[in-house]
């Protein structure tokens, strides 16, 4: 199907916001916003956020992409993920004003972006929907696990760590070190209390995405990468954590693994694929 792309400038609290709209020739029901992760604006890295929107809308997605407040061409001051939300809804009202046909929006997110649409989803009944890739799970003692199991581990695998100890070129010292400051930060986490609505706002940040998850009823696709650390931090706090596992085996979520991408899909096979799992679930 045809497509073709529409600038958009809309307003989020007295700032200017920007975007570019890929509209199908004949827009379906559904249509994709995508939330822009990490110090991005709305073409992505190697422009995977521009590819997949027009992918989409051949499809007859309508998708929207654009720039929080104070990123890319927006104006404003500069803002966390975790303060996006009137950013996605002055955004889904744009949306839904410039396509009639429109009746519901999915959002997709990578890294972050992830974040804030699990963040923002269950506050907005025009959601239906959520595309989840690597999501944002970082704390300090997350960060420190991931690192201990899946860096230091495939580091002593590695024959160039081997030609390093043999040649006397190691630095023994600054490893050690390192080792030891995320042995400790591992040791020095406990337990952490159940999340209610009282405390979320002082909760860790998986903990405040699982509320959200909770919260949000319509169906989710997880995508992960294989080669990617925060893919990684995010797999292994929910296959540890309190009401993770029994979340993400629900009937209404989707798992995909691309075992050889790395976080932002770089190669055009691991987009492409990205693209096709995302119709194709989009279709369902």
């Amino acid at each position: 199907m045809s497509q073709r792309d529409v600038a958009v400038r809309f307003a989020c609290q007295g700032e200017d916001l920007f975007g570019i709209l890929s509209l199908p020739e004949r827009p379906q029901r559904r249509g994709v916003l995508v939330v822009v992760g990490g110090p991005q604006y709305r073409a992505g890295s190697h422009r995977q956020f521009t590819l997949l929107a027009r992918g989409l809308a051949a499809q007859g997605h309508a998708t929207l992409r654009f720039d929080y407040r104070g990123m890319g061409d927006s104006s404003g001051a500069l803002r966390t993920f975790e303060e996006v939300g009137h950013d996605l809804r002055a955004a889904i009202d744009q949306f839904f004003a410039m396509v009639p046909a429109l009746e519901e929006v999915v959002i997709w997110g990578l890294c972050d972006g992830a974040s804030a649409a699990l963040f923002y989803a269950h506050q907005d009944p025009r959601v239906k929907g959520l595309v989840l890739l690597n999501p944002w799970v970082r704390t300090t003692e997350g960060l420190a696990k991931a690192t201990l199991k899946h860096y230091y581990g495939a580091r002593l695998l590695s024959p160039e760590l081997w030609k390093k100890l043999l040649s006397g070129q190691f630095a023994f010292r600054d490893a050690a070190r390192s080792l030891l400051t995320q042995v400790g930060t591992v040791l020095g986490s406990g337990p952490r209390p159940d999340v209610g609505q009282g405390t979320l706002g002082r909760a860790p940040l998986p903990e405040r995405m699982r509320f959200g998850l909770q919260e949000f009823v319509g169906p989710v696709l997880f995508i992960f990468s294989g080669m990617d650390l925060t893919a990684k931090e995010f797999l292994d706090m929910a296959g540890s954590s309190h009401g993770w596992p029994t979340l993400l085996g629900a009937p209404r979520i989707t798992r995909r693994h691309l075992n050889d991408a790395d976080h932002t899909f770089s190669r055009r096979i691991w987009r492409d694929q990205v693209t096709s799992w995302t119709t194709e679930w989009l279709r369902g």
